[in-house]
């Protein structure tokens, strides 16, 4: 099918959350899709590899969790200090005070903690020590004072003061983490703070990419009349330096159909995903659409109403899902950015996928004409006073300036129904994720 037909589908649960586009009136014949509604096909096609591997949890940053992760112990493992100070007895502070106890010892973190306390005294302890047997307080440093061994206390504690109580943040058997969940540095801290020091997550997804146009070539040569050096191929390899995936660098292939089927064909053999750049529109040197066909694969997405990034083909070959993005650098970057990184989270199994979006009040007006959904390279402004920042384009024309998107903060979003942008104006606004 191509993206003139329509289909009947169940949304993936990885479209948690769309981008609300527009566009989203019956397609037509010839027409093109929306932003969510090829997000809809692409993400059915999606589904996550199956294979997982067991990793210890020091080798395991950035990848994704096959299973949830159950506690096997309580946490805290036992009762122990909040603070700095002395462990005591609530039936030692009888009358007024304030009250002085001798000192019968101190307790540190890592000691056993199984000193008993004498009725009438306390014990010196520190923060993240064992509460001894007996005690059902700690009274913090800075509400006494210490001459010798004795501790005068100026105000009576209340029960419990200053302990965490074991299980209180976590009880055992209780879910750590959902299955899907990326192990980043909160993730492997709670994990690591429950013991377990394995994990089970799913293999790299592969993802195989290479540049279309036998004008491309690698920044550093000297170009003949009509080359240029070639950004996508430097874009993607960055975009998937991720440690959920596995990338697959297939170079450029000139605009030649044998070669591009050929090397497409392998690919396909390699990887879950293949990407290509350029080739995709309908011009007479556009070969992979008819390429993708003649290697036995099937299209689902041709055009998409967004803009930059009209031509767009999604499908498959073989057991691969394909991706095929635009050969203009900044069109290639927001596709990407927008649709191809989501597909590829879905094929991860990822739970929380979708980019990070945040509203913005517009810092400037313009018109346009509806129809698609647009996704500007913009810059962040100050605050309001409601602690909503603003946004400025630099221009409306970007589908050739690459260097906006060096200059820019990330992208923001024009529904596809929008003819006016007025000064402050709510956005939505997807901030880059790195340089």
């Amino acid at each position: 099918m191509d993206g003139s037909e329509t289909t009947s589908m169940t949304p993936s649960p990885a479209l948690s959350e769309p981008f609300y586009c527009g566009g989203e009136a019956k397609v037509e014949p010839g027409a093109m899709l929306s932003v969510d509604g090829t997000l809809r096909r692409a993400l059915a096609l999606a589904a996550p590899v199956a294979q997982t591997e067991r990793l210890p949890l020091d080798k395991a940053h950035g990848r994704v969790l096959a299973q949830a992760v159950r506690a096997g112990v309580s946490l805290p493992l036992f009762d122990n200090s909040a603070m700095d100070g002395y462990a005591v007895r609530l039936a030692d502070f009888s009358g007024d005070g304030p009250w002085r106890l001798p000192v019968a010892g101190r307790v540190a973190a890592g000691d056993a903690g199984d000193m008993p306390v004498s009725p009438g005294a306390a014990l010196r302890i520190f923060t993240g020590a064992a509460i001894p047997p007996g005690c059902d307080a700690v009274v913090i440093q800075e509400f006494t004072r210490q001459e010798g061994d004795i501790v005068e206390i100026e105000r009576r504690p209340q029960p419990g003061e200053n302990i965490r109580r074991a299980g209180e943040d976590l009880s055992c058997g209780a879910e750590l983490l959902p299955a899907g969940r990326r192990i980043g540095p909160r993730a492997a801290a709670l994990l690591a703070s429950a013991g377990c020091g394995d994990v089970v997550v799913r293999r790299q997804v592969r993802i195989a990419f290479f540049s279309t146009g036998s004008e491309l070539r690698a920044p550093g040569i000297r170009l003949a009349p009509g080359q240029i050096w070639n950004a996508n191929r430097y874009h993607l390899a960055g975009a998937l330096d991720l440690p959920w995936i596995e990338a697959v660098d297939m170079g450029v292939v000139p605009d030649r159909p044998d070669l591009l089927r050929q090397t497409l064909e392998q690919a396909s053999l390699l990887a879950d995903m293949v990407v290509t750049t350029g080739g995709v529109s309908v011009g007479d040197e556009d070969h992979m659409p008819a390429v993708l066909r003649a290697a036995g694969g099937e299209i689902h997405v041709m055009k998409v109403a967004m803009k930059p990034g009209k031509p767009l083909v999604i499908g498959r070959i073989g057991a691969a899902l394909y991706l095929g993005l635009p050969g203009n650098p900044v069109s290639a970057f927001v596709t990407w950015h927008v649709i191809g990184a989501r597909i590829a989270q879905a094929l991860a199994g990822i739970a929380e996928a979708g980019p990070s979006r945040i509203l913005v009040r517009a810092g400037f007006e313009r018109t346009r004409r509806p129809g698609r959904c647009e996704f500007l390279p913009a810059r962040l402004g100050r605050h309001d006073g409601h602690g909503t920042r603003s946004v400025e384009i630099v221009t409306s024309e970007v589908s050739h300036r690459v260097a906006l998107l060096a200059q820019t903060d990330g992208l923001l979003l024009i529904p596809a129904e929008t003819d006016r942008v007025a000064r402050g104006d709510l956005l939505e606004f997807l901030p880059f994720p790195d340089g």
